[in-house]
């Protein structure tokens, strides 16, 4: 049986023949189609699909039943015919009517960007909140895209959508049920985010400064999350590599202790039901005391990542206009991947860098940099220290070790019952010695 015979809810298994296509609308777009489609393909590939072709389309007015015209769809389903193509991944968001339509068209499967998405969070979320965060995502996209109804809930397959991920319960057209299930996920989601507020209060009660690592997918957050930590997560040549938080304790000069978290990627058209349901996986850049934003500063769109980057963190209220400046999060960005760049490139960009004293140009690969990385990173977090005045027991040495090493002594004097020590402390290291005084 052909693959265009059969019926279009069917599973397609990973390494499925597709073709990718883009509609340019000039919606402000910052990227050029050759750009989109690059990443199309980048993200197919993410979850082991075979792209055999793509195609850019210009559309004038997007079409309310299929967004292509009329001899467009018919080009992309002569596409996909040559292509013995069994899915065609549009790189636009589509109505559920639009899905519909190109799907009886092209004889295929059609996803648009956001399914696609969603497939690979699917596939990649590890711990038990992703599979929570991805099923209550998935349940939101789908429920407007129902199309016939299903006996029952319970059916099990292997992923959330076309394709095998971390497990999922059939879904049924049946309406009712699935906003049950959506709000018992709500309901479990509340419970791991107050169990993250608990440590994240054991954490500031520490107070351990928190450094979160944000980024556009693949730009090298978690090698560099690796090398700065020793760590092992996943660090590879894919959209996507690391979706659930992870953080480590790191030691920084002139700070004994901070917690380094390594987010999840960001993406241009991030779907919005991935922006609220992934909000608790961002909660550590909430409430970081650093943002470090790490830039794949060899891609030809490092700009236009960097303001999708932005554009997110202003969506989740770290950045932007209603943002209290007293409050704001500071941000130190690291350019990545400079061993990528030609002689002549590199130079132009160690020229641009040293115009700003919130860029740093770093290798994670290499290591080139990330001295440098650290220590303006230490730098900043302790940039608001304060002068104390303190007294010691004169036979209290570790104390006075310990200021040494948590902040910089500017002066000692003996007294007659006490030793007086003038110390630059941050507010957390200040806190944490009085704490530990007493």
């Amino acid at each position: 049986m052909s693959v265009f015979d059969r019926d279009q809810d069917d599973e397609v298994a990973r390494g499925a023949r597709a073709v990718v296509v883009h509609a340019e609308t000039h919606s402000g777009d910052r990227r050029d189609s050759d750009a989109r489609l690059e990443e199309a393909r980048g993200l197919a590939l993410a979850i082991g699909i075979d792209v055999q072709a793509s195609q850019a389309f210009r559309v004038r007015d997007r079409k309310p039943a299929t967004l292509f015209g009329s001899g467009q769809v018919e080009t992309i389903a002569q596409l996909a015919e040559d292509h013995e193509a069994e899915l065609v991944i549009v790189d636009n968001a589509l109505t559920p009517v639009q899905q519909s339509n190109l799907e009886k068209a092209t004889k295929a499967k059609v996803i648009d960007r956001t399914g696609l998405i969603l497939e690979i969070f699917g596939e990649r979320a590890a711990t038990n909140e992703g599979r929570l965060q991805v099923e209550l995502a998935h349940l939101d996209y789908q429920a407007g895209r129902l199309v016939r109804s299903w006996t029952h809930l319970e059916r099990q397959r292997g992923g959330f959508g076309f394709l095998g991920g971390p497990g999922e319960t059939q879904i049924e057209a049946d309406r009712r049920l699935i906003r049950d299930r959506m709000a018992k996920i709500r309901r479990e989601l509340e419970q791991v985010t107050r169990t993250r507020g608990l440590h994240r209060a054991r954490r500031q009660r520490a107070p351990w400064p928190v450094i979160a690592l944000v980024g556009y997918t693949n730009a090298g957050k978690s090698t560099l999350f690796n090398w700065m930590t020793g760590a092992d997560v996943m660090a590879e040549n894919l959209l996507f590599a690391t979706l659930d938080p992870t953080m480590r304790q790191i030691t920084l000069p002139g700070l004994d202790k901070a917690i380094l978290s390594d987010t999840v990627g960001f993406v241009s058209d991030l779907p919005t039901q991935l922006i609220a349901a992934f909000r608790a996986t961002l909660e550590e850049v909430l409430s970081a005391d650093l943002i470090v934003h790490v830039r794949d500063i060899a891609h030809p769109d490092s700009e236009a990542q960097r303001a999708d980057v932005l554009q997110v963190l202003e969506e989740l209220n770290v950045v932007g206009e209603g943002v209290d400046p007293a409050a704001a999060v500071p941000i130190l960005e690291a350019w990545n991947k400079v061993d990528l760049l030609d002689e002549e490139a590199a130079a132009h960009i160690r020229e641009v860098a040293s115009r700003h004293d919130d860029v740093v140009l770093v290798s994670a690969l290499t290591g080139e940099g990330l001295d440098v990385l650290q220590r303006t990173i230490s730098q900043t977090l302790t940039a608001g220290a304060d002068v104390h005045v303190l007294q010691l027991d004169p036979a209290d040495g570790a104390s006075l070790a310990w200021l040494h090493e948590h902040g910089e002594v500017l002066a000692t004097a003996a007294q007659a019952d006490a030793l007086q020590v003038e110390a630059r402390l941050s507010q957390s290291a200040y806190a944490r010695f009085r704490a530990r005084a007493h």
